[in-house]
């Protein structure tokens, strides 16, 4: 997803509009399809532009961070695109489909665990095994590969 701006002339006057727009591919090449009006941004700094979009596009597939400072205008957007995707969904598909799901032949398959990697990097820190291999030499770069690979032999032996 990306922001796509866009000017219009109404009255002699120039009106700025910015779309949040998202490329798909279709049997006739890729498409730009749009998502959603954000209306005019300017009043927030440009750099951070790219930060909504990304805000939105997480929010939007479910995958929102566990230290993310709440943005209300940027919440207030999501809800709005929320609304109006669910409004198209309900429109394309009828209120009579009903999915059942067994829970019991449901299974996950390439899961991940960061339990155990947190508690060993932890006790890692707290041994102060980085300032040990600071003192000997060790570059930033192999003191982290040296890390990853005793912390792979201790969850993984």
């Amino acid at each position: 997803m990306y922001i796509r701006k866009t000017k219009r002339q109404y009255s002699g006057k120039t009106y700025t509009n910015y779309l949040l727009v998202e490329s798909i591919y279709t049997s006739k090449g890729p498409r730009q399809k749009t998502i959603c009006s954000l209306g005019d941004l300017s009043p927030r700094p440009a750099r951070e532009w790219l930060k909504l979009a990304h805000k939105i596009e997480d929010a939007l597939i479910g995958q929102e961070g566990l230290l993310q400072e709440t943005d209300h205008e940027a919440k207030k957007i999501i809800d709005k695109v929320k609304k109006r995707l669910n409004k198209a969904e309900a429109a394309t598909k009828g209120d009579d489909e009903v999915i059942s799901v067994q829970i019991d032949k449901v299974e996950t398959a390439l899961h991940r665990e960061a339990g155990p990697v947190h508690v060993g990097y932890q006790f890692w820190k707290r041994l102060g095994l980085n300032e040990t291999l600071d003192n000997v030499g060790l570059s930033g770069r192999a003191q982290t590969l040296t890390c990853t690979m005793a912390l792979n032999r201790l969850i993984f032996p």
